[in-house]
């Protein structure tokens, strides 16, 4: 396994989140070396979902409000029907999925977590996988949408669920091995301008 010594994450996510989603990833994220901050706009912890029920508290790291880009070298975003749901009404929630896109780092989705893609307006033009049910939305958004255990397009990494999580890890970190992210920031950038454009 690649190493990601020296390397920072973002895992952005609320109350409701996928328990093994984010708990199992982070682990082997950090396993492979990286640091690897929780970031919510709730203060404290956050409380996961587990089968049908409530499950682990996880602390808080970083305030979405003090959470920066600039700060991490990739942004991972776990599932959960209720934590992409209520984050995707948080502005700046979105604008930091934004903020790391444009700054061709690795933005990362599981499971529901690509509504946050479809929120931030970053779908478009990429291939993704996700939950089936978020197959509409994501096309509706641009989107190519594929039935694989994960995905990489130009450093945005989906999976659909908890059965494809070390498939999701492995490709999160040999696409923050990859020395792209000037080249997929200035691709990404062109992507926006030509989807601004076609808008207008």
């Amino acid at each position: 396994m690649a190493n990601l010594r020296g390397k920072n994450i973002a895992m952005m996510a609320m109350d409701g989140f996928e328990q093994a989603e984010l708990e199992t990833t982070k682990k082997l994220l950090e396993e492979s070396g990286a640091r690897v901050d929780v970031v919510s706009p709730k203060n404290g912890s956050i409380k996961g979902w587990h089968g049908k029920d409530w499950g682990n508290d996880v602390p808080v790291d970083v305030a979405l409000k003090d959470a920066n880009a600039e700060d991490y070298d990739a942004l991972v975003l776990p599932g959960g029907v209720m934590s992409p749901d209520r984050l995707r009404m948080e502005d700046q929630a979105v604008e930091l999925v934004q903020e790391f896109y444009q700054q061709g780092k690795v933005v990362a989705a599981i499971c529901h977590g690509p509504w946050m893609l479809v929120e931030a307006g970053v779908a478009r033009g990429h291939e993704i996988t996700s939950w089936p049910s978020l197959r509409m939305d994501i096309r509706n958004a641009g989107g190519t949408w594929v039935d694989q255990d994960c995905v990489a397009s130009e450093g945005v990494v989906t999976s659909r669920k908890p059965a494809d999580i070390p498939a999701f890890a492995n490709k999160i970190i040999e696409e923050m091995n990859e020395p792209l992210h000037d080249q997929r920031s200035n691709r990404r950038k062109a992507l926006s301008a030509d989807i601004r454009a076609s808008v207008m």
